[in-house]
């Protein structure tokens, strides 16, 4: 077994970051969760085990769904969440997008809720990746390669809070709204300097 596993207290919880590349590692526990999205958790678990640097294809549906959006976009959308929400599930960045896993059904109902809102058009495309659908999940253990998949929030309990459809559909309404918000401030003071940002897993409800 590998050390990542015996000894949860190596493991880090998830600092997702401003510009550079920090990654967040995942729990044991969280492992756990990630493996019930296969038919063969076992069989998941031990591969990873083998190769804990190595990313995953997930099947979506029934552990999570997941909603992929442009980075900047998911930034705002992740800054609303923890800043005045109820913050956020599992997050990861991949091919220069920003992964929310989310609860099962989101996949199917966000893109309904955000045309019934009249917020479609406001919103940049999203991709989102339920029943039927299969996604690439970053490695247990960051390898070190920034333009690999990697952890900004990693999962880090076997049954984590994921947010639902009229959550997302908030946060996007609110990225929005701050995006126009920092337009106008931008035309009247410069740019402030973007830290890196830290966000408490512990307020997750």
């Amino acid at each position: 077994m590998t050390a990542w596993l015996r000894d949860p207290s190596l493991l880090t919880y998830a600092v997702p970051d401003g510009h550079d590349h920090v990654a967040a590692r995942v729990t044991p526990p969280g492992a756990g969760w990630l493996a019930s999205a296969e038919a063969y958790p076992r069989s998941a678990l031990a591969q990873w085990e083998t190769r804990p640097t190595a990313p995953a294809v997930l099947p979506c549906g029934s552990a999570f769904d997941v909603v992929n959006v442009p980075a900047i976009f998911g930034r705002r959308m992740l800054d609303q969440l923890w800043a005045e929400g109820p913050g956020s599930g599992p997050v990861a960045m991949h091919r220069g997008r920003m992964m929310l896993f989310a609860a099962p059904g989101t996949a199917q109902r966000l893109p309904s809720l955000l045309d019934w809102e009249e917020w479609g058009d406001a919103v940049p495309p999203l991709l989102c990746h339920g029943r039927g659908d299969a996604v690439t999940v970053p490695p247990l253990t960051p390898a070190g390669i920034a333009s690999e998949p990697r952890w900004l929030v990693a999962p880090d309990t076997r049954h984590p809070w994921l947010p639902g459809p009229e959550v997302l559909l908030w946060a996007c309404v609110r990225a929005v709204r701050a995006k126009a918000s920092d337009a106008a401030r931008l035309s009247i003071f410069p740019p402030a300097d973007q830290d890196a940002k830290v966000y408490d897993v512990s307020r997750r409800r």
